[in-house]
């Protein structure tokens, strides 16, 4: 039987997009701050603050991993699950969400295990030194245990939101977030914990947002529900939720490889400060990307339901509006880089040498920023309708095939430190700009 309610292939396609988006946004900006308060307060740390904070940029290549398994179950499937209650399968549906379940249940525990036994090794190959691990090693270690909760609570979040739920999806990390930020300074300062006090409000704060996921899914407010009968996984559906997974996880697991990429040449070419500068300017691109995230992640939802009902005018008006929406915003956001990056860096560190330099890169690597638009329309797109493949090729083209080489080719050709940074302004372009036109010759122009 079809569920009429929160029926996406009716009412305006913008107000629909912008009011899945808004509470996406917001959600996400507050689940940012799980680690942007966490950086904030480490880096004003006395007397260890720099070194701290360069630690804790050597475990965020770990950290990204484990979001890239989450994409993998949760965004692969959230995709699936669109498309399938857009066609009126609501049994299909709910065994998505169970299988959902169990592939994050199971891949929390192996990873939780495998970082946990291999921590020290894992972070030397990372890019840490004997002083940093001083830092990383106790921070990481203990933001592992909350693995479990992180992965439910991100993973699972995405069937609230493709329900039609994003006021309750944003509460899940508003929840979460407003406990991390109330115990951070308690835990790093009040009991003098440092960087353990900081992973341990971390992972608090994750364990409250999980719960308050997985009693929605499973209580009557849900229209479609988590069931234990449902939690058995079909060879089919899971290679489809994979195939759709793919690209997040690519896209997650490149963006890993990358950040250990750039830690060991920063390390070679320019010493810890750099590494630093490179943490502080990775949490204002995160911050800067959340709007246009929002925007890709609130036209999903919308344009996969359609493209399942067969409204293939609705996807189009959908993509054209989030493209525009999308180029817009990071116009916007490039130029007020320009204009204060020293207030941006100041946020993170006392440091006037880590302002002053950290200004310098965080130009050199927002540069031209607008095409990063291009890459997050042209690959919601994909995804939305079920393009796996060109959705992680495109994955793969801008992190490893652009971004990696240019990272280990352009500090030897002479840029030294400057080419590091200088990486992903070019990535954003070549990449962005092939992605978005691929999409719109292959995809939106055959819809």
């Amino acid at each position: 039987m079809t569920v009429k309610t929160n029926d996406f292939s009716k009412g305006s396609v913008k107000k629909l997009i912008i009011a899945q988006a808004l509470p996406l946004t917001l959600a996400q900006t507050v689940q940012l701050l799980y680690n942007i308060v966490d950086r904030i307060y480490i880096g004003h740390l006395k007397d260890v603050g720099d070194m701290a904070l360069t630690g804790l940029g050597i475990t965020f290549p770990v950290i990204v991993l484990i979001a890239a398994f989450t994409n993998l179950f949760g965004v692969g499937g959230t995709a699936l699950f669109s498309i399938t209650r857009g066609k009126g399968d609501n049994e299909e549906a709910e065994s998505i969400l169970g299988s959902a379940f169990v592939m994050l249940a199971v891949s929390s525990v192996v990873l939780f295990g495998f970082s946990y036994l291999f921590c020290r090794p894992i972070l030397f190959l990372f890019g840490a030194s004997e002083e940093s691990y001083l830092y990383a090693g106790p921070y990481l270690k203990i933001y592992l245990w909350g693995t479990f909760f992180s992965m439910m609570s991100t993973g699972l979040n995405g069937y609230i939101n493709a329900q039609g739920f994003p006021g309750t999806g944003m509460l899940t990390t508003v929840i979460g977030a407003a406990v991390n930020i109330v115990l951070d300074p308690v835990f790093i300062f009040g009991f003098n914990m440092g960087v353990s006090g900081a992973a341990l409000a971390t992972v608090i704060s994750q364990g409250v947002s999980a719960v308050w996921v997985l009693r929605f899914l499973t209580g009557k407010k849900a229209i479609l529900r988590l069931r234990p009968g449902r939690m058995r996984l079909c060879a089919a559906r899971t290679g489809k939720m994979l195939g759709l997974g793919l690209p997040g996880f690519v896209m997650q697991g490149t963006n890993s490889l990358v950040q250990i990429v750039c830690n060991n040449q920063l390390q070679l070419y320019g010493g810890e400060l750099y590494v630093e500068i490179m943490t502080i300017i990775n949490s204002v691109r995160e911050i800067l990307s959340l709007p246009i995230n929002g925007i890709s992640s609130g036209a999903q939802p919308v344009l996969g339901f359609n493209y399942g009902a067969g409204k293939n005018e609705r996807v189009k008006e959908g993509i054209r509006f989030t493209a525009v929406l999308g180029v817009g915003y990071t116009v916007l956001a490039w130029l007020v880089v320009m204009l204060i990056p020293r207030l941006m860096i100041g946020i993170f560190s006392d440091s006037a040498a880590t302002v002053a330099l950290g200004a310098e890169m965080l130009n050199i690597y927002f540069f031209g920023f607008f095409f990063m638009a291009f890459q997050f329309v042209g690959q919601s797109s994909f995804q939305s309708l079920g393009k796996a493949r060109q959705a992680i090729f495109f994955s793969l083209f801008r992190k490893a095939i652009i971004v990696v080489p240019l990272t280990l080719a352009l500090p030897a050709m002479g840029l030294g430190v400057n080419g590091v940074f200088l990486a992903e302004p070019i990535s954003n372009a070549i990449g962005g700009l092939a992605c978005f036109i691929t999409m719109w010759l292959t995809v939106y122009r055959k819809l």
